[in-house]
């Protein structure tokens, strides 16, 4: 059954499973995406579980398309299958179905397995990658996988109806997560407004990428209710073109708004990337000056928030942040210097991140990008909140804290849900963005990538702050640090194309 029809590997071509999956052009990549499916299948056999299959260009222009694989409980795939998802992609064609065995021995597959349903989705919509995703269903077919195309879905909601499933509830689907996440949203709220005579009921404004968050975040407003959010949509996907001058990443690394946007000052402004995993926030000061909160800003108001409730509520449980490189110093020192909060640094990649947040009772993660979410446990506040011998004051912070959990997604960074979680937080301390973004002052900052012809002679250690190899290029960057105060800078390869990325930041 193993032929791959059109989907035959070009020659001379190598791609790497990265942070994101694949990437590449969308027109040269069906081979990759029909491979993809074949082992998605095969996991499923190993599992006995459902495996998601995405199909995004993520926060990446339109011409450009990916895919990943998401685990059973909608965790990204486990790291020890990315070397396989590699090799499997960079066979030559007559090589294939001697690789696939490979797989199929070295793992212990059981081919006799058909317990299994394939879980695919065509997230942005693009005409060009519907044949992406029929190649990915040609795959997983040809080892008699059942599969089920969600049509569109934002990463997210793959990564959430994909646990449910496999939780056991197997008639989720996309209505089932609008419902879950707008209750959990007026839950809160309904308790937040007992004690606020004033609350926050301005508007926010929402850049969707021109991706498929644009009609999913619609949705979930309607179900929310426009008396108690206010989300204004922009960049919907009706003129422009996805991640195009808009999106979060283009307004992270550029520091400005997305193209066509007239800004207010202290007016709420969001944006999410293609795929709807990313969220940034910013505003205009009294001066006009572009003002930034990036997922450092996110992080640090999630995690003074759960601190404070667990103060309020007496309960003893170990909080902390996660950060990567590109965390501004200044959040760094805000957190550790002025809150107390414990930090810990990974690797950049949202898995790595991910799997040492779960080291802590309650791990708060995001990425300056503005992909991140919170990982917990509701126990100890579910016990908490009905405990007798805890004060009402207690009782409520430690309820309060609880419903304020029921918004995040933990299985992956969620721009909706993380939205929700930032609006809630603004409503119970009745703050406007003014308030938030004065908690501390980022260090000004740049970034840009530099294209080499291969990557991999730069090594890196220290969770990525410290070049090993080439060993001359560390000590020319801390010469150059050593000049400016609060100054930091590194270098780093990309995970998925060959380029290096650099950061530097400083006092002016």
């Amino acid at each position: 059954k193993i032929s791959g029809g059109s989907c035959q590997k070009p020659d001379n071509v190598r791609v790497s499973y990265g942070t994101a999956g694949f990437r590449g052009n969308a027109s040269g990549m069906e081979y990759v995406f029909f491979r993809m499916g074949m082992l998605a299948a095969l996991r499923s056999k190993l599992k006995e579980a459902a495996i998601g299959v995405m199909v995004t260009a993520s926060h990446n222009p339109e011409h450009d398309n990916g895919v990943k694989l998401i685990d059973p409980q909608g965790e990204m795939l486990a790291q020890s299958w990315e070397s396989l998802a590699t090799a499997l992609a960079n066979v030559t064609n007559d090589q294939l179905i001697e690789q696939l065995k490979q797989i199929i021995d070295s793992q212990k597959i059981p081919l006799s397995n058909t317990s299994f349903k394939e879980v695919v989705a065509l997230v942005e919509g693009i005409e060009s990658h519907k044949k992406q995703v029929m190649a990915v269903l040609d795959g997983a077919s040809a080892f008699g996988a059942t599969c089920h195309d969600h049509g569109l879905l934002t990463t997210p909601q793959l990564h959430y109806i994909l646990a449910c499933y496999n939780g056991g509830d197997i008639k989720v689907d996309e209505e089932h997560y609008y419902q879950n996440y707008a209750s959990a949203f007026k839950a809160l709220l309904n308790v937040v407004s007992l004690c606020k005579l004033n609350p926050v009921t301005s508007p926010v404004t929402v850049d969707c990428a021109n991706g498929v968050g644009a009609a999913k975040l619609t949705k979930l407003a309607e179900r929310i209710g426009a008396n108690i959010i206010d989300i204004v949509v922009y960049n919907d996907g009706q003129s422009g073109k996805l991640n195009e001058n808009c999106g979060a990443d283009y307004v992270k690394v550029q520091q400005r708004a997305p193209a066509g946007l007239n800004m207010e000052p202290f007016h709420r402004y969001a944006s999410f990337d293609g795929d709807a995993d990313r969220l940034i926030y910013y505003t205009l000061d009294s001066d006009c000056n572009f003002i930034l909160l990036d997922g450092d800003k996110i992080a640090a108001l999630f995690a003074t928030y759960i601190r404070d409730n667990l103060k309020k509520a007496s309960i003893n449980l170990r909080l902390g942040i996660i950060q990567t490189a590109y965390a501004n110093g200044n959040s760094t020192n805000f957190l550790i210097n002025q809150q107390n909060i414990e930090i810990a640094c990974t690797p950049t990649g949202v898995k790595y991140l991910h799997e040492k947040a779960l080291t802590f009772d309650i791990g708060v993660y995001f990425e300056a990008n503005g992909h991140g979410t919170v990982s917990f446990s509701l126990f100890y506040l579910n016990a908490a909140a009905f405990d007798p011998n805890k004060s009402a004051e207690e009782r409520f912070a430690a309820k309060k804290l609880k419903l304020f959990l029921d918004i995040i997604n933990q299985t992956v960074g969620d721009a909706m849900c993380d939205l929700l979680a930032v609006e809630a937080i603004l409503q119970d301390k009745n703050w406007s963005v003014k308030e938030w973004y004065r908690i501390y002052t980022e260090l000004p900052n740049r970034q840009a990538k530099v294209q080499v012809a291969d990557r991999r002679i730069i090594e890196t250690g220290d969770a990525e702050r410290k070049v090993i190899l080439p060993s001359m290029l560390q000590p020319a960057i801390d010469e150059l640090v050593r000049k400016y105060p609060s100054g930091r800078s590194f270098v780093r390869p990309s995970g998925t194309e060959d380029v290096v990325r650099v950061y530097a930041e400083a006092n002016t």
